[in-house]
C-alpha cells in the first residue's frame, strides 16, 4: 500500500464496476476512505467487500443520478456523512452512453444522458466542492472520453456531453483553482470493461492501430486519477489527460 492518498475521503460515482471500481480500489490502496456508489446494492458492497478485504476503507452509498436534483443533493449529503462529514475528492465517474443514431435515440435517453453525464456532475460540484474551497484544499476529477474530440455516427450524444465535461473542467478549475481546489479531466480510450466485454474483438481491433497497440484498461485510468488527485499534481488544473494509448492523438500511416 502507497500512501499518496493517505487520509483522504474521496466519493467516487458509478464506481459499483468497471472504471469506477477500479478508481476505488486503487484510491483505497493509496490510503483513501472511499464512498462507493451507483444504483447496484449488491454489487457497490462486492467492491467494498474487496477493498476491505485488501486493507482498503470503503462504504457503500446508493445513488441514482438520472434522479432530480434535490435527489442528487440528498446524495451529496449522504456521501457526505459516510465520510465523517468531509469530502476531499470528487471523482465524477458515473455515465451513460446510448449508442444509437440521432434519429433513433428515445427522449428517455435523452433525458437520462444528459442528466447523468452533465446535471448530476454539475449539481455534485455545486454541493461538494464549497467546502472543500472553504478548507483551501481539494480535487475534482472527471472522467471523459476520446470521443469528445471526434464524429461518430453513432454515440453524438456521449460524445457531446463528454466535451460539456471537458469545458466544465475548465471553468471549475478557473471559479475554484484560487480556492484551493484542482479540477481535472481523465479522458479514456477504447476501454474494456464488464459493459463491452463482449465486443472484445472489436475493441482489440479499434486499438491495435494505436502506439499502444492494446485496449485500456479500468486500471490504466485509475492510477491517472489517483495521481491528479494528489499532491505529487498540485500545478496541474483545468487538464484534460488522455489515457487513450495515442488514439486521440495520432493516426497510422
Amino acid at each position: 500500500m502507497t500512501s499518496s492518498l493517505q487520509g483522504r475521503h474521496a466519493v467516487v460515482t458509478g464506481s459499483t464496476s468497471g472504471i469506477g471500481a477500479a478508481i476505488a480500489r486503487t484510491f483505497a490502496a493509496e490510503g483513501a476512505s472511499v464512498v462507493v456508489s451507483g444504483r447496484d446494492r449488491a454489487r457497490g458492497e462486492a467492491v467494498v467487500e474487496e477493498i476491505a478485504g485488501a486493507g482498503g476503507t470503503a462504504t457503500f452509498v446508493p445513488s441514482d443520478l438520472a434522479g432530480s436534483p434535490d435527489d442528487v443533493r440528498a446524495f451529496a449529503a449522504a456521501a457526505t456523512a459516510a465520510l465523517d462529514g468531509r469530502v476531499d475528492v470528487l471523482v465524477n465517474n458515473a455515465a451513460v452512453c446510448p449508442a444509437v443514431t440521432t434519429t433513433d435515440l428515445t427522449d428517455t435517453q435523452l433525458d437520462e444522458a444528459l442528466a447523468v453525464n452533465v446535471r448530476a456532475p454539475h449539481v455534485l460540484v455545486a454541493a461538494l466542492v464549497p467546502a472543500m474551497a472553504g478548507r483551501g484544499d481539494g480535487a475534482v476529477v472527471t472522467i471523459g472520453s476520446w470521443m469528445a474530440s471526434v464524429g461518430s455516427p453513432i454515440v453524438g450524444l456521449y460524445a457531446a456531453t463528454k466535451a460539456a465535461e471537458q469545458q466544465l473542467t475548465r471553468s471549475w478549475a478557473a471559479e475554484f483553482g484560487p480556492s484551493g481546489v484542482r479540477v481535472n479531466t481523465v479522458s479514456p480510450g477504447v476501454t474494456r470493461t464488464p459493459i463491452n466485454d463482449g465486443d472484445g474483438d472489436l475493441l482489440d481491433r479499434i486499438a491495435a492501430g494505436t502506439p499502444a497497440g492494446r485496449t485500456v484498461a479500468p486500471e490504466d485510468v485509475a492510477r491517472a486519477v489517483a495521481w491528479l488527485a494528489s499532491s505529487d499534481a498540485a500545478l496541474v488544473h483545468g487538464v484534460t489527460l488522455p489515457v487513450d494509448g495515442g488514439i486521440s492523438s495520432t493516426r497510422p500511416f
